[in-house]
C-alpha cells in the first residue's frame, strides 16, 4: 500500500481538528449530518453528470488505485531487460520463451512473447503503443472526476450554507437559537472547502502522478522490447536505457508531477 495519500489527508484533518480545540471549540461541532451528505453527496452527482455512467466503474478502480498503487521500479525493470538482451544476444530470441511465461508485468509479457513470436519491430511497437495510449485516456477519467468533485465541493458546500441561513431567518422569533443556527449554516461551507482542498484534489494530484509515472514506465519496458527485438548489444541496451532513466531525473518512477 502506498500511504503518502491516506498520510496527507490524515495530516490535513488532525490540523483542523486541533485548530478547532485551540480555538476553544469542539471537533464534534463540525460532525453534522446534512451539510456532510449534501456536500459529499451532491459533489458526486455533480461529476457524474459530467460523464458517462459507464464511467463510474472505472472511478472506483481509480479511487482504490490513488491508495493502493506502489510507484514503479525501473530500476529493477532495467537489470531485467539487460539480463533477457544477453540471453537473445548469445542464445537467439527463442531462448526467451520460457522466460515470456515468467514474467508478471503483462504489458512486458506482451512485449517478449511478440518478439520471440518474430513479430516485426514496427508491429511490436503500434500493439504496445496503443496499450500506453489506451492507458492514458483511461486515467484521464480518474483525474479529470476527482478535479471536477474538488471544482463542484465548495459551491454545494455555500447552497448548503445558504438553506442553513434561509433556516435561521425562518427563526429570528428565537434569537436564543440564532447563535447555533448560524454556526451551523457556515458548517456546509467548511465541508465544501475541506472536502475539495485534503481530499478530492489530492486524489486527483496523485492519480495525475501515478499514471505519469506508469506511463514513463511503460515506455521505457517498450524502449527495452525493441532494442531486444533489434538484437542491440546488453550493454548499449543498459545504456540507452540508463539514460532514459538519468534524463527524467533518476528513476522515471520518481518523474516529477
Amino acid at each position: 500500500m502506498e500511504i503518502a495519500t491516506l498520510l496527507g489527508i490524515v495530516v490535513i484533518f488532525v490540523a483542523v481538528v486541533a485548530s478547532l480545540i485551540m480555538e476553544g471549540a469542539s471537533p464534534t461541532s463540525i460532525l453534522l449530518l446534512p451539510p456532510i451528505i449534501l456536500v459529499f453527496v451532491g459533489s458526486i452527482g455533480a461529476a457524474m453528470a459530467g460523464g458517462f455512467i459507464t464511467d463510474m466503474a472505472i472511478i472506483g478502480k481509480q479511487l482504490m488505485r490513488a491508495f493502493t498503487v506502489k510507484e514503479p521500479k525501473s530500476d529493477a525493470v532495467v537489470e531485467e531487460l539487460v539480463a533477457m538482451a544477453d540471453v537473445a544476444r548469445r542464445e537467439g530470441l527463442l531462448a526467451l520463451e520460457e522466460k515470456a511465461r515468467s514474467i508478471e508485468d503483462p504489458f512486458l509479457r506482451d512485449g517478449i512473447e511478440m518478439t520471440v513470436d518474430g513479430t516485426d519491430a514496427d508491429e511490436i511497437y503500434d500493439v504496445l503503443h496503443t496499450q500506453i495510449s489506451t492507458r492514458r485516456k483511461r486515467d484521464k477519467l480518474g483525474i479529470k472526476f476527482f478535479a471536477d468533485m474538488g471544482g463542484y465541493a465548495p459551491t454545494i458546500g455555500i447552497i448548503g450554507t445558504v438553506i442553513g441561513l434561509i433556516h435561521v431567518l425562518g427563526n429570528l422569533g428565537a434569537p436564543e437559537k440564532l447563535g447555533e443556527l448560524i454556526a451551523s449554516a457556515f458548517v456546509a461551507t467548511l465541508w465544501g472547502v475541506m472536502s475539495a482542498n485534503a481530499m478530492w484534489l489530492p486524489i486527483s494530484s496523485k492519480l495525475k502522478r501515478i499514471s505519469e509515472a506508469e506511463i514513463a514506465h511503460m515506455e521505457l519496458l517498450l524502449e527495452g522490447v525493441l532494442a531486444i527485438q533489434s538484437g542491440t548489444s546488453p550493454r548499449v541496451v543498459e545504456k540507452r536505457l540508463r539514460a532514459a532513466l538519468a534524463s527524467d531525473g533518476g528513476d522515471l518512477a520518481k518523474e516529477a508531477a
